[in-house]
Order: structure tokens, then C-alpha cells, then sequence
């Protein structure tokens, strides 16, 4: 029994080693290599280009107030529409103690003058009816009371100005309303009421009480590397996406191609903005992220090929074309000349047809056994 038993393990190890043989010695075996095989065809290509950047609208007025003072009132907030003249706010006046005390001593000082005119002009008066003054005399005493009169209005619309913002001979034109400058849509109010504003003035720029923009003229603003700013040409069409808009996409015409470079990360780029057509019905709002492709070239109804099936060489490019079936297929290196890429496919200007079959990249097997796994 024991030698049965004997008999059996040695024969087993004898097949395992058999086995292994036969596996070690197809795995050693030369593999047929395998390409990919095209044939040229007439394609239409474009060279794109993608710039990154933002919406803002082309003009964006800042509202700024015309004398000192705190906020009473905020008729408008964000969002709303409004026209040039809308009262956006109102402005209490905080006098400035030098003015205001200048201005009352101006008061003082026309109440004396126009007191003295008038009892000038009433003997001036008197005396021109007894005929013992000259009719110039007369005149000229009139029109000093007229002078004072005015000089008395003068100052009190002075004072009233610098104590209350307002006067009554100009109610119309007050300054403590704040009006809107344009027409279009209020992107920002950075004020609130009981907040204290400023005049723009030589030492500041004063105080924004809101920002205005006309939301239908849009321009896209972005930066695009020297190694392609050389291909742009002002009025090159372009197409939009905006990233939070992404089933959309808005035409634009590149109008503004900055003349001098900006260092970013290490890089030189150049500014450029463009002109958006926004889409009836669609409500593009300010700092939106955009995407801008720009096509640099184009070449329509060109012979083409897939760009993997090229081979680069310094400056020149080569094929190998393909002649025979199965394995009697042999492969000729063939020198062509290439235009036009757009990353997938390449223009053939000479060296091959649309008879020719040309080899692509080796197809990869993957390996069953690691499938397995």
C-alpha cells in the first residue's frame, strides 16, 4: 500500500513539473505585436485656446455724496433697477464748526450793512424829493440798498448750506439727497443707516454710498499667456461659458489686447477683455468665473490623420505605412509634412493619401491573469 501511495506522489510532482515547464515556456514565447491602422480622411480642424477670467460690466459708477454727514435714509438696496436723478439716500448735514462760524458772521455782518443802506437810501431819498440831491446821486444810493439786499440773501443761503445742506433758494439742487449718476442696476450699497459719509475731496476719495452698473453691457476680463497673445487679432470671435451657467454659452468679440505683460505665478500674461452678447432671458450677474475659447487657426476640408500615429523627429514628421495582411504585414517609415493641429488630429499636406493605411499606437493585451486578481 505504502508503495501505491509512493508511486502517486511522484507522479504528481511530475505533472506539476511538466506543467510548469509548458507555462514558463509559453510565457517566453515571442508575442505577436499588434498596431492600430488608419487611413487618412478629410476633416475640418481648429486650434482653440481656453482663457480663464471673470463678467464684470463694462462701466461701474461709484455714487458718492457731495457734503459731509450721516445717513438719515437708504431708499434703494442691491439688486434694484434705477434711473439717472433716483434718490438712492439722504444725507443729514454735520457742519464743520469753521464754516458755520464763518457763515454767521457774514449774516452779522450783511444785517449791519443792509440797515445802514436802508437809512442811507431813505435821507438820499428825502433829499431827492426836495430836489436838492442829483438824480446820479439818487441812483447810486438805490442801487447800494440793492447790493446790501442781495449781499443779505447771499449770506443767509450761505449759512443755511453749511448748517443744513439745503437752502430755499435752491431747494431743487439739495445736496443732501443722494441721486443716482446712471441708469442700470445697483450692484452694492456699503452703507447703512446712521453711518458717517464724506465729500471726495484733494486728501480722499469720500465716501461710496452705492455702486451702478448698466447689467446689459457686459465684457469678459482675462489673462492669456505670451506664447499665444501673438496669434490674437482684436475682433476675434469668442464663446463664453460661464462655470455657473455651464448648459450655456455666449458669443463675444475680443476688443482689448493689453500692450504690456503682467508676471502671474511666474508666467508673463497679458490682459485682454472682450465684448458679451448675453442671451435674451438670461441674468448674468457681476464676477461671475468664465471660460473664453478663442479659435487661434482653422483649416477646413484639409487630409488628416490621428496625431498618435505620427512620429517626431526634430523638425521632421514621419509615418509608417502599411502594406500586406496578416503576418505578411510589413511597415515602411515614410517622411510627410504636417499643418495644422488640434490636439487629436493633424493636417497631411503631403506624403500620404486616402488609399494609404497607416500604423497607429501598439495595441496593449491586457493581461488575463491579472484580471483574475
Amino acid at each position: 500500500m505504502k508503495k501505491y501511495f509512493k508511486f502517486i506522489i511522484a507522479g504528481v510532482i511530475i505533472l506539476i513539473f511538466i506543467g510548469t515547464f509548458v507555462f514558463l515556456y509559453q510565457k517566453s514565447k515571442p508575442q505577436a505585436v499588434a498596431y492600430e491602422e488608419f487611413t487618412p480622411s478629410y476633416a475640418d480642424l481648429q486650434k482653440t485656446t481656453i482663457v480663464t477670467g471673470k463678467i464684470e460690466p463694462r462701466n461701474e459708477v461709484n455714487i458718492k455724496p457731495q457734503i459731509s454727514g450721516i445717513i438719515t435714509d437708504l431708499y434703494k438696496q442691491a439688486g434694484d433697477a434705477v434711473k439717472e436723478g433716483d434718490i438712492i439716500a439722504k444725507v443729514k448735514v454735520i457742519p464743520d464748526m469753521g464754516s458755520l462760524s464763518s457763515a454767521q458772521s457774514r449774516v452779522r455782518l450783511s444785517t449791519v450793512n443792509l440797515k445802514q443802506a436802508e437809512i442811507d437810501f431813505a435821507r438820499e431819498k428825502k433829499l431827492f424829493d426836495q430836489k436838492l440831491v442829483s438824480a446820479d446821486e439818487y441812483d447810486k444810493q438805490k442801487l447800494s440798498l440793492e447790493q446790501s439786499r442781495e449781499e443779505k440773501l447771499a449770506a443767509d443761503d450761505a449759512l443755511e448750506v453749511v448748517r443744513d445742506g439745503i437752502s430755499k433758494s435752491n431747494a431743487k439742487a439739495t445736496t443732501t439727497l443722494i441721486r443716482s449718476t446712471s441708469t442700470g442696476i445697483i450692484l452694492n450699497v456699503p452703507v447703512k443707516v446712521g453711518n458717517t459719509v464724506i465729500l471726495s475731496n484733494t486728501f480722499n476719495d469720500g465716501t461710496t454710498i452705492a455702486s451702478v452698473a448698466n447689467m446689459n453691457d457686459l465684457i469678459f476680463r482675462g489673462n492669456i499667456d505670451e506664447t499665444e497673445v501673438g496669434r490674437l487679432i482684436e475682433g476675434m470671435p469668442m464663446k463664453i461659458t460661464i462655470g455657473a451657467l455651464q448648459d450655456l454659452k455666449f458669443d463675444a468679440s475680443l476688443e482689448y489686447i493689453s500692450p504690456k505683460a503682467v508676471e502671474s505665478n511666474g508666467a508673463n500674461q497679458f490682459e485682454i477683455k472682450a465684448a458679451v452678447t448675453p442671451l435674451k432671458g438670461s441674468r448674468i450677474r457681476s464676477g461671475y468665473s468664465a471660460n473664453a475659447e478663442i479659435m487661434l487657426q482653422s483649416a477646413s476640408h484639409v487630409l488628416s490623420l490621428p496625431e498618435s500615429s505620427i512620429e517626431f523627429s526634430g523638425d521632421s514628421t514621419f509615418v509608417y505605412l502599411i502594406k500586406g495582411q496578416g503576418e505578411k504585414k510589413t511597415y515602411t517609415r515614410k517622411q510627410v509634412v504636417t499643418g495644422l493641429s488640434d490636439g487629436i488630429k493633424i493636417q497631411i499636406k503631403s506624403g500620404v493619401t486616402v488609399k494609404d493605411r497607416v500604423r497607429g499606437p501598439q495595441i496593449v493585451k491586457e493581461d488575463k491573469s491579472d484580471e483574475k486578481k
